[in-house]
């Protein structure tokens, strides 16, 4: 007893212990045989009778050995009693569970249940009385609560008063949930429906915390796994269908597709799937509760719920609800709405759920337009707070909001608005909260609306098919005459797919360009969203990586490229799209370095602002070009585009809001050289040169637009000034100039304005001074600021006033175009007599056009006088200004270098206008009769050396400069054509000095100027240079050689070739390069081809050479002239001079057409004798001692070159060399007939075959560009101007030459002497040219070589002219030394 009671202290449940004992050793027991064991077993129980309780022994042992511990009478009698109490425990109901079991109570609790609830009646009144039914009657308390539940199924409109009845008789949760999943799974029969009051009421019991989700979700069907299978499922299908949409099939095929789809889509109509979870879902929306239908949701496929019509309605209107009040507040008119959840009040309200519900909703908000409409609206409204708020605080917490709205665009209205079926007012309304954000914005939208969203979702894999498969039948069937139908189906098609359609349509214009005109006209019924959506397209398309934008052959741009820069010109013109995105794509390009785009900034230019840029203008469009912008428009242009004036303004509104007007002239200007030097590495030449003539073309098509459209204060608000361009921006030279020139204008015409207002003076003198100060205000800062650009000793020839005048004028400022005004006001009024004419023009129409064409004459004759007024003006200030723009410190050569270098050759390939602006101010400087400027030696060097200039020329240029050429020959043949013209032009002009002294220019002096037959001789010699340079290109075999100067003969084909002989030979030569080039270049074929076949049509107007200059020998003058170089040469004899010019490094150039055979043999035998006895007697005269010598020579000084010669030398070669001498025109300019007898004829034939040897070896292996190569070394090396007599295939001699020593003293000397049937060879055959034959030209020999001999061994002859000669020498020096003279160094 002590052992049981410590073990009781120590458990409680010692007791049970001992029964669960007692029970195992009593069955044990039970089943021996030893009666003691038995016995024993008994004494202990007995024993711990104390401790254990006789009721858990009663529970435990076996009623037997109960009977013998004496705790039971009867074994039997205790079997019996535990048989009646499980019998009534387990067996025996206590409650009626059936309805027939008690139907009294149970129908009296139906009728308590179904009363009308009207009144006083409440859920608690109810209760009681339920209560005192189930006590009354027995009834079931779970039969009764499943009883509720049927009732408030039935009666599923009265949540208010079912829902408190049961959450006051509630039992436990799991039973309530367990009850509603029977009767869910009662309905999941094959056949059955689940009825929707059975959803409500769940939905209801989930929403008050009845029951939890996740307890019910289990009951229900189908299994998630299912979902999934089914929505990958229906991508598949979707996929297929596509597939399909895209492959080719036969008729038949296609019809028997669409059955298929047909009867598939009609079997799932018949029988939707009975989903109990979206049933549910839809109820737990349609009351509101958003917590529990996101998390089923959540556990489906993205958008597998939405895309079921019922649910997507639902979200709708529980999303209706809750943006209600908002939308109200804002404005908007509406119905009212009885309840509303938890209403949005403010923006920051839709961020607790409403972005979040239209994410789950995504691309099905499009069952709801309406709904559609309020959030666009909502978005709207935002939007405009959200630029108007100053308050950059509260502007960070909108930006989250900001965020939000974007993902909803990108996420739920764009997806939707691709469902809608045509629904423009939804794209209308969207656009209007879309063009309140940045293109950035916009584009990145539609980037992922095309490339991303369609993939996302079946629904939408479907329509992008199906939208592809129309789009296809549409364009399949456009053409021009149908427009008008095409375009309404595009429209409609556009409203809901519009990046689908584009890029459709994008992709058949770049292989197709026949498409653009009609597909253009087509677009006229698009929306603004759409016009927006096709500029994305047209950006993506063209920044597409996969392109190539250079053909096959790497020579020209891809035409795909060029066909969508054509659309973008003709549909941004056309249509109010935005060009911010499209401009910008051109920068970033050209920031990258790439300058393939800058054809469509070119085409959008072109038709936006009409402003047409080709070098292909006639003459007529280049002369209405140098007039008004009016003049501009009506015929300088090949397409006259009309109704530009909306357009041009959109483009510059575009470039000014978003600051890129500038950037774009900066960056085009630095392209072009960006384009050669480092785009143009492994490129194509032929394609670098296409690209840097897009570059150059586009440049200058910009800042014209810019210059007539930006009003006077935006134009100097952009454009630095052109020292902050070249130096900062390192914007080249000329292109600096052309974006400061139109300012310049504006300024010059403000401050004129203004200084009239000032004082008002009607007389004409007045205004040209005001016009003048004005310039001086405005141009003194710019004359200061271009002393930067050049280095110090450029401004030694150039003042910077003659530098800026020249880079800041234009034609319009020279001259007036009266012929193209004139033809203009004709055109207008011969459509002012066809139109009163037209008897079928409505009198309406009739009266408009009459008067537009009126208004346009008036404009055109006013604009001329406008014209004519201000050239009057500039003209008068040049006059005033000329005798300071050339200063001449070194020489005139090296003024007239850095004339050419920095001004001329710069400008006259910028632009066709430019090319033709430069020849005419040439004329204008002459006319001006400016000192310091030689007109013969600028044109000299104009014409002489074309090869390097047109060898580094790209095609455009090269165009430009042949335009360039054929003014300047204009004028050159002007003068060439009639004597009294060059007299009154040119005749009493400092332009045409022979001498230059340093007093300044005699105009008296007829001696000192060039007279008009050796000027003949002057042009001649030009033509034949240029043909020579011609044919030298020609033999090249380079492309970029025999392409240019194709293209440069085509241009100045009017004026050249005027000589019969030498056109002889450039058709000889360009028929070879048709015959070689037809195979191999298609392209210099079909040039060659249409010179050859324009140069055959010019024959007629040719002659012979010895009409073109005057052959025969004149009478000659009685005094041969004296080098005028200064003191050290006055009185000299010719021959004397010749020889101390020869020494001082003069270069007579010669032009040489060798023969070939035995003759060539017999000349060069004995020219080498005679050569090595002249070589004695004069070393320096021969050109072998000049070209040796000549490095010596740049360092001598005049002195010391004077004294090499001893006097006796000069005096005995005076003597010895007799000349027929006459008089030309009364002049006495330097004559070396001495030198044209001796060098000439000693060395023509050795020095021929030289230079031959020479060209043959490859003359022309370091061509070098004037700019870079020769015109460098024109500062020290003086460009000679001569024409020898050209050795032809009878060694005859010319009548006359004219040598140019351009040298530092500038001296010109002429010699005339040729027999009388002298005939220049054709040049096809001459050699080869380079910088060291120069300096080894001689003069051609005379047929006869016994006339040669003549004047030496013979005194004899005409003693007269000796005489005559001798006289007008000691009067030269007679004169000469009274004269201030100043010597210049002669320069090799």
């Amino acid at each position: 007893k002590a052992i049981v009671f410590v073990f009781q202290e120590l458990r409680d449940d010692m007791p049970s212990i001992l029964a669960d004992v007692f029970c195992i050793l009593d069955i044990e027991t039970g089943c021996l045989e030893e009666k003691h064991k038995r016995d024993h077993f008994t004494q202990l129980v007995g024993a711990c009778l104390i401790c254990v309780p006789d009721g858990m022994l009663k529970e435990r042992l076996d009623p037997e050995t109960l009977e013998s511990l004496g705790l039971i009478k009867q074994a039997q009698q205790f079997n019996q009693k535990i048989v009646k109490i499980k019998t009534k425990l387990f067996y025996k109901q206590q409650k009626f569970n059936l309805l027939r079991e008690e139907n009294e109570g149970y129908a009296k609790l139906i009728a308590e249940l179904g009363q009308d609830l009207i009144g006083n009646l409440t859920s608690h009144l109810v209760l009681e009385n339920i209560k005192s039914l189930i006590g009354c009657f027995n009834l079931d308390p779970n039969r009764v609560l499943d009883i509720i539940l049927e009732v408030y199924e039935c009666r599923s409109e009265h949540d208010e008063f079912f829902i408190p009845l049961i959450k006051s008789y509630m039992c436990e949760h799991q039973t309530l949930c367990h009850m509603l999943g029977f009767k869910f799974k009662f309905h999941q029969e094959p056949n059955g429906e689940t009825p929707s009051s059975l959803y409500h009421i769940a939905a209801a019991l989930l929403q008050h915390n009845l029951i939890a989700l996740e307890d019910l979700y289990v009951h229900l069907l189908p299994l998630d796994s299912s979902i999934v299978e089914e929505h990958k499922r229906e991508i598949l299908e979707a996929k297929q269908i596509a597939r399909k949409l895209t492959m080719v099939l036969v008729p038949s095929e296609k019809t028997e597709d669409k059955e298929k789809e047909k009867e598939k889509e009609e079997e799932k109509n018949e029988k939707p799937p009975d989903n109990q979870k979206l049933g549910l879902l839809e109820a737990l929306l349609r009351i509101g509760d958003w917590q529990h239908a996101q998390s089923i949701m959540d556990q489906m496929p993205a958008f597998y719920a939405t895309s079921h019509k019922a649910i997507a309605i639902a979200l709708c209107q529980l999303l209706h609800l809750i943006v209600e009040p908002l939308y109200r507040r804002y404005g908007f008119q509406t119905h009212a709405l009885s309840w509303a959840l938890r209403p949005a009040e403010s923006f920051d309200d839709l961020s607790r759920g409403v972005f979040t519900m239209l994410c789950y909703l995504g691309p099905h908000l499009s069952h709801d337009p309406i709904l559609f409409a309020k959030v666009v609206r909502l978005g709207k409204s935002f939007m405009k707070e959200y630029q108007n708020e100053s308050r950059q605080d509260t502007k960070d917490k909108m930006d989250s909001l900001l965020s939000c709205f974007l993902s909803t665009a990108d996420q739920v209205l764009l997806p939707s608005l691709s469902l809608m079926e045509c629904n423009a007012c939804m794209s209308e309304e969207l656009w209007g909260f879309f063009k309140l954000f940045p293109y950035q914005h916009r584009y990145r939208l539609y980037g992922q609306w095309k490339n991303e969203t369609y993939g996302n979702h079946p629904l939408l894999v479907k329509i992008k098919a199906q939208t592809v498969d129309r789009a296809k039948y549409i364009m399949k069937r456009l053409t021009k005459e149908n427009v008008k139908p095409s375009g309404r189906q595009i429209g409609k098609l556009s409203h809901s797919n519009p990046t689908i359609l584009f890029d459709y349509i994008l992709s058949q214009i770049q292989w197709y360009d026949n498409l653009i005109s009609p597909v253009v006209d087509s677009l006229k019924y698009l929306t603004s969203l759409n016009y927006d959506v096709l500029a994305y397209c047209i950006i993506e398309a063209l920044a597409n990586p996969e392109k190539e934008k250079m053909k096959h052959d790497d020579t020209t741009i891809s035409s795909w490229l060029q066909s969508l820069a054509s659309l973008c010109g003709a549909v941004f013109r056309k249509y109010p799209i935005e060009l911010a995105g499209l401009l910008q794509y051109v920068t970033n390009q050209l920031k990258a370095g790439k300058s393939f785009d800058l054809l469509i900034l070119k085409e959008v230019v072109q038709k936006m602002a009409g402003i047409e840029i080709t070098d292909e203008m006639t003459v007529e469009q280049l002369e209405a070009m140098t007039g008004g912008e009016q003049l501009k428009a009506e015929g300088g242009y090949f397409g006259q585009i009309r109704n530009t004036k909306k357009s041009s303004q959109r483009l510059k509104d575009a470039l000014l809001d978003h600051e890129l007007a500038l950037p774009l002239c900066l960056l085009m200007a630095q392209q072009r050289n960006g384009v050669v030097f480092s785009e143009g590495g492994e490129k194509h030449l032929k394609l670098v040169g296409k690209l840097y003539d897009q570059c150059h073309d586009t440049l200058v098509q910009f800042g014209g637009f810019l210059a007539s459209n930006l009003s006077t204060e935006d134009y100097i608000k952009r454009v630095p000034s052109v020292d902050v361009l070249c130096n900062q921006f390192h914007t080249p030279h000329d292109a600096a100039f052309f974006l400061s020139r139109p300012m310049y204008a504006h300024q010059i015409l403000s401050k004129y304005d203004e200084l009239k207002k000032a004082e008002k003076g009607s007389r004409q003198q007045q205004k040209v001074h005001k016009y003048i100060a004005a310039c001086e205000q405005i141009m003194a800062p710019v004359h200061e600021a271009v002393v930067s650009l050049h280095l110090p000793r450029v401004w030694d020839d150039l003042r910077p006033q003659f530098y800026a005048t020249f880079w800041s004028l234009t034609m319009y400022d020279l001259a007036v175009p009266h012929n193209a005004y004139d033809r203009e006001v004709n055109k207008l009024k011969i459509q002012i007599k066809a139109i009163d004419e037209n008897t079928e023009m409505p009198l309406n129409k009739k009266k408009k056009e009459k008067e537009r064409c009126t208004a346009l004459q008036d404009k055109l004759q006013e604009e001329e006088k406008k014209q004519l007024e201000h050239v009057q003006r500039v003209l008068h200030r040049l006059k005033l200004e000329k005798d300071n723009w050339l200063l001449a410190k070194s020489t005139k050569n090296e003024t007239i270098t850095k004339f050419l270098q920095l001004c001329i050759f710069p400008r006259c390939v910028f632009s066709a206008i430019d090319a033709v602006y430069c020849a005419r101010f040439v004329e204008l400087v002459h006319q001006q009769k400016t000192p310091n400027f030689c007109t013969l030696l600028c044109y000299d060097r104009v014409f002489s050396d074309i090869i390097y200039t047109v060898a580094s020329c790209t095609e455009n240029e090269s165009r430009r400069y042949g335009r360039f050429l054929c003014c300047m020959l204009e004028t050159v043949t002007r003068w060439h054509s009639d004597r009294a013209i060059y007299e009154k032009e040119c005749g009493n002009y400092p332009g045409f000095l022979t001498i230059f002294r340093a007093s300044g220019f005699d105009g008296g002096n007829k001696a000192d100027q060039l007279d008009y037959e050796n000027f003949r001789h002057v042009v001649h010699k030009w033509h034949y240079k240029l043909t020579k340079a011609s044919v030298h290109c020609l033999e090249t075999g380079e492309y970029t050689h025999i392409r240019n100067i194709l293209i440069v003969l085509t241009k100045i084909l009017p004026w050249y070739p005027k000589v019969l002989n030498l056109g002889q030979a450039l058709e000889c030569r360009v028929h070879k390069i048709c015959q070689e080039e037809k195979e191999k270049r298609p392209d210099l074929y079909a040039l060659a081809m249409g010179y050859s076949g324009q140069l055959k049509g010019r024959k007629v107007h040719m002659v012979p050479e010895n009409e073109f200059h005057h052959k025969e020998q004149p009478v000659r003058s009685a005094t041969s002239g004296t080098l005028q170089n200064g003191p050290g040469n006055t009185g000299k004899p010719a021959a004397a001079a010749t020889a101390g010019k020869a020494e001082e490094g003069a270069i007579i150039t010669k032009i040489t057409c060798h023969t070939k055979g035995s003759k060539e043999k017999e000349d060069k035998e004995k020219t080498t004798k005679e050569k090595k006895e002249k070589k004695d007697k004069n070393p320096g005269s021969t050109p072998e001692a000049k070209a040796g010598g000549k490095d010596k020579q740049k360092e001598e000084k005049p002195t010391d070159s004077k004294e090499k010669t001893p006097k006796a030398d000069k005096d005995k070669r005076k003597d010895d060399k007799k000349e027929e001498k006459s008089k030309i025109d009364g002049k006495s300019a330097e004559k070396e007939w001495s030198k044209e007898r001796d060098v000439s004829n000693d060395s023509k034939t050795k020095e021929g075959s030289k230079v031959e040897k020479n060209a043959g070896a490859g003359s022309m292996k370091s061509l070098v560009p004037r700019s870079e190569g020769v015109e460098s070394e024109r500062g020290e090396t003086a460009l000679p101007l001569s024409l020898a007599n050209q050795k032809g295939g009878n060694q005859k001699a010319l009548p006359a030459a004219l040598v140019l020593s351009a040298s530092h003293g500038c001296a010109l000397s002429f010699h005339t002497g040729s027999s009388k049937h002298s005939k220049s060879a054709s040049p096809s055959e001459s050699p080869h040219s380079n910088d060291k034959d120069n300096s080894k030209r001689s003069k051609s020999t005379s047929k006869d070589k016994s006339d040669l001999a003549k004047p030496e061994k013979t005194s004899g002859g005409k003693k007269e002219s000796r005489h005559d000669k001798e006289k007008s020498e000691k009067k030269r020096d007679s004169t000469g030394a009274k004269e201030e003279k100043k010597q210049y160094p002669l320069m090799p």
